[in-house]
Parts: structure tokens; sequence; C-alpha cells
């Protein structure tokens, strides 16, 4: 969606140039997953940034401590570290193996990152934005509570990654129970037992409606007609605004964060469209995210509907 590349498929209409981007995009998608786990197993940086594939192995293995903490406690374990150091590796080289673990730690990842670069390029802050602020101070208290809730999470995220780290409570459910199997595949025959009251004990304490992506769904939902408020980056924040982009373009949160990639764009443009928004009104939002591309010639003609049907023949397994 370059000029240039505005030029070379001109004659195809908008519609043959978004579909055409698209395709490219949903290429990329799913090679992601086989070329990040490639990363994080042999140390090769050079298809992905070194900050993202150190944040997702951080988080990897933070997932794995955290289980295998509640396995020492469990095992009454009087030397923690030696329990974790001895069973690590193998906790995280197995969790790796999931694709669709994998592919959401690569999301939040870059989450972090557009987050971290919308902050610089155009001052949005990475907590509190203006649509948060007003959601905390609204009459309906239980709104307001969510809100407040949700201002904590996503303090907690911001710090969260930056120590590449991620809660086992922050996962959503389905990872979460990805995890525990994960974790009691793992474990030798003699510590089954214990393995399996320590995923009792952390399947006791999990509630993912009080999770960041929970909150911020709780709040989009809640919004009603108004979540189109949630769909200015710059009003919502990065948080809030791709769990409604989600929402409203009838994609996966995680499809969501992706089309906001330099090599998503035609993701992005028809994920604006399909979400609703008028043709301004996506210039507008795109221009936040790439300041140097133009949106094709004749895109103000493509209805949302039309959007959404495009979308919608794109699968990626990320959208699943």
């Amino acid at each position: 969606m370059t000029q240039s590349g505005m030029t070379q498929y001109r004659d195809f209409g908008v519609e043959g140039i978004l579909r055409d981007e698209l395709t490219r995009g949903d290429a990329i998608i799913d090679s992601a997953a086989p070329i990040l786990r490639h990363l994080l197993a042999n140390d090769d940086h050079s298809l992905f940034g070194d900050e993202v594939v150190a944040r997702v192995r951080g988080m990897v293995g933070h997932l794995a401590d955290q289980m295998l903490l509640v396995q020492a406690q469990s095992a009454g374990s009087e030397d923690i570290e030696t329990f974790l150091g001895d069973r690590r590796e193998v906790l995280s080289a197995q969790l790796i193996d999931h694709p669709a673990l994998l592919a959401h730690l690569h999301v939040l990842a870059l989450e972090w990152q557009l987050t971290e670069r919308l902050q610089g390029r155009a001052a949005i802050d990475t907590v509190l934005s203006p649509l948060l602020q007003a959601l905390i101070a609204s009459p309906d208290g239980a709104v307001a509570a969510v809100a407040m809730a949700m201002l904590a999470a996503q303090a907690r995220f911001i710090q969260q990654v930056r120590r590449m780290e991620l809660p086992l409570c922050e996962l959503p459910g389905d990872l979460f129970h990805v995890a525990l199997l994960t974790m009691r595949s793992c474990a030798v025959e003699e510590e089954q037992g214990v393995a399996e009251a320590a995923e009792a004990s952390l399947r006791g304490t999990f509630d993912e409606s009080r999770s960041r992506l929970g909150l911020a769904s709780r709040l989009v939902t809640t919004m009603g007609g108004g979540a189109v408020a949630a769909l200015s980056v710059a009003h919502a924040g990065v948080a809030i605004f791709l769990t409604a982009l989600g929402l409203a373009s009838g994609q996966s949160r995680g499809m969501a964060a992706m089309a906001t990639n330099e090599r998503q764009l035609g993701r992005l443009a028809l994920s604006l469209r399909a979400a609703g928004l008028k043709s301004i009104a996506v210039e507008e939002q795109f221009a936040l995210f790439h300041p140097d591309i133009c949106l094709p010639e004749g895109f103000e003609q493509l209805r949302a509907d039309r959007a959404a049907a495009i979308l919608a023949m794109s699968a990626p397994a990320l959208n699943g």
C-alpha cells in the first residue's frame, strides 16, 4: 500500500488491492509462530527483533517458574531454587511447542512495543487514556469500578512486560488450561501427585474475568453503542483500542493487534472499515500507526460489509 504499490494494483480496484495485501499478511502471520519457536530454541534472531524474542522467552520462563513454584510448595521442597532449576528448561521447552500459547505471548510483546512507540510518537499514555479517565469518573459505580481495575491491570502489564514477566492469571482461560496440562505432562511419574495438587491449587484461584484482557472486554461491551469511542487509539489507549477493534471487526484481539504491524497494512485498513469507521476516521487512525503510508485510491468507496466479507475469507491460525 505504498505509492508504488497503489500504482501497480490500481486496475484491480480497492478491494483487489486490499485482498492481495491481506493474503500476503496472512502468510506472514501463519509463519510467525514456527519462526519464533525456532528463534527461541536456537538464539537466531535474524528474522525477529531481539527485543520481542527476549520478552517472549522471558514470559515463557516466568510462566514455567510460577507453576514449578506451586509444585515445589506442594511437594514440601526445602530447596525451591534447585527444584525450579532442575525442571525449568524442560517445561519451558514444552510450553514453547504450543503454537497458540506462543502466538499469544508474541502478541503481548508486540502490544507492549506498540504502546511504547505510540507514546513516543503521539504522546499516547501507556496506562491512563482519556477514555479510561472518563469511565473512572462514570456515575455508574459498576462501570467506574471495572475502569479502576483496568487502570491497575494496565499499569501492572506495562511493568511486567518490561521485566519480561507474565502472571499465569493473565492468560486467557484456554491457554491457562494448556499451560497446566503441559505442567502435568512434564512431571515424572513419581511427581504426578504433586503436579495434580499444584494444578488444583492454581485452578482454584483462576478468574479470567479479573485479568487485564477480561476487564478490557467487559469495559468495551458495557459501553454498547458508545464503544465507537474506543476505536480511537489516541482516545482509548492501545489496550482498549485493540480489544474494541477485535470485537467490532469480528476478529480475535490477537489478530487485531497483529493488524497494526507494518506488514499488515491491508488487514488494518479492512479491520477499521469493518468495525464501522467512516473513511475519514479510518485515515486518521491509519496515520497514527503508519504516518508515511497512504490508503489506496478509492478506499472511501469500500463499504463496511464488504470489508468484513474480505476479512472473513482470511483464516490465519491466530484468528481461531
